[in-house]
Parts: C-alpha cells; structure tokens; sequence
C-alpha cells in the first residue's frame, strides 16, 4: 500500500508539473497520459549540460520553470546562443525529426524544473499522427524563426538592442520579473566583451528599466524595454503566439 500511494503521488506531481509546460498543456488528457509512465520530473541546476553536440540524444525535455541555452560550439571553443527554450518548448527535437544527435550544445541557463521524457516514447506518440505531432512541427517551426532572427539580429542590430531582446525572452519565460546570472555568463551567451554588458546594463539601470544588484537582475519597467530593444523581439515572439497554445 506505502508503495502504491508513493507511485499515485508521483503520478500527480508529474501531472501537475505538465500543466506548467505550454506544449503538454495542449495536449488531449489520453495523449497526456500514454506518456506519464515514461516521463519524470527533474530538477535541473544551472550549468548543467544536457546534450552535446555529436553525442547520441536519449531524452527530451520539457521545461516549467527552468531556462535552456541552445549554443553552437566555434572551432576555437567559444559558444554562441542560438535560442533559448522555457515552459513554451522542448529541448531536444531532433529525436522526433529522425536525428540522433544535433550540432548545438544544450544548457541550463536558468535552474529549474523540466519534465524528462524518453526518446522512444516521444517518437512512439509522434509516429501516431496525433495533436502532439502537430505541435512539435508548429513548435519546431518558432523555433527555426527564433533562430533564424537571432543570427540576423547579431549582425544588423546594437549590442544595446540585442540585449534588451536577450532580456526579454528570458522574462517571457520566468516566473517572476528576476534573473539570477552574471555579466560574465551573459557576455559568454551573447558572444560579447563583458565590458560590453557592463556599459549596456548601467544604461537600462540609469533609465530605470532594470535594477542589478550581485548577480540578480529584476525586470521595472516592461514597456521600456521594449521600446529598447529591437524589431527582432517582436518577430520571434508574435511568431511564437501565432504558432502554438499560451
């Protein structure tokens, strides 16, 4: 009996934890189900990598409250972001796009919690032609546009602007208006100096719009940040809210 509340109550919580993630959220409650017995809740810590590019991809994962990098690995080691995954997606899609392994290096930016999903019971659920088919290609979708506007904003637009857009796809996936990085780690994302941040954060802080204080970052003022960043933002997120389920 111990044993079977145990395994009721672990059912619930991973139940509770899908709700959280857009994607899983949207799915029918029988499509839900048929993937819980192959799906578990992890607490992922900030740092930790979850694929590599080249290495064999054995699980998906679906954030709620935890942030994802996806990075691209240059031949002199250094990394540049590409997209960043929360609660509205997935990580790893290669598995269902019939790729074992992907170029990008996936890591937690922002610890968290994220549902661990198996790879063959993704691509069992994929192959039944079903709602979550459809959502991961829509998903997939946003997320070549994400990417696709990324490496254009590095090369049209200001450092300023590209990190007020940076800023904002990470508050649109927190669960409150704060971020806990360094400049240090955000200079490594943006593939910038960290003088660079250092200049382009006084200047938000001056205007009001952000407060950083030893390594935590809160969001003030939404609106001006906005206006500060550039159309890129805007590209990605109205092709984000056209595509797939809030």
């Amino acid at each position: 009996m111990p044993c079977r509340r145990h395994h009721d109550a672990k059912m619930i919580a991973t139940l509770t934890a899908a709700r959280q993630n857009h994607l899983l959220a949207a799915l029918t409650a029988a499509e839900l189900e048929a993937l819980l017995p192959d799906m578990e809740l992890m607490d992922l810590a900030q740092g930790l990598e979850l694929y590599r590019s080249g290495v064999e991809i054995r699980h998906v994962y679906f954030p709620t409250t935890s942030i994802v990098s996806l990075l691209y690995e240059m031949d002199n080691s250094a990394m540049t972001e590409v997209a960043v995954v929360g609660n509205e997606g997935i990580v790893g899609v290669s598995i269902f796009l019939g790729g074992e392994t992907t170029l990008s290096v996936a890591t937690v930016e922002s610890a968290g919690f994220a549902l661990r999903l198996r790879g063959t019971a993704l691509r069992k659920e994929f192959r039944q032609a079903g709602k979550m088919q459809k959502l991961l290609l829509l998903y997939t979708q946003a997320l070549n546009t994400e990417m696709a506007q990324t490496l254009a904003c590095i090369k049209e637009h200001t450092l300023h602007q590209r990190f007020c857009r940076w800023l904002l796809l990470r508050f649109d996936r927190l669960p409150a208006n704060i971020l806990r990085m360094s400049q240090e780690s955000i200079a490594s994302l943006l593939g910038v100096p960290r003088n660079g941040i250092s200049k382009a954060a006084h200047a938000l802080m001056t205007d009001k719009v952000i407060s950083y204080s030893r390594g935590y970052l809160t969001l003030l003022d939404r609106p001006e940040l906005e206006k500060q960043s550039c159309e890129c933002y805007k590209a990605i997120k109205d092709e984000f809210d056209r595509l797939l389920p809030e």
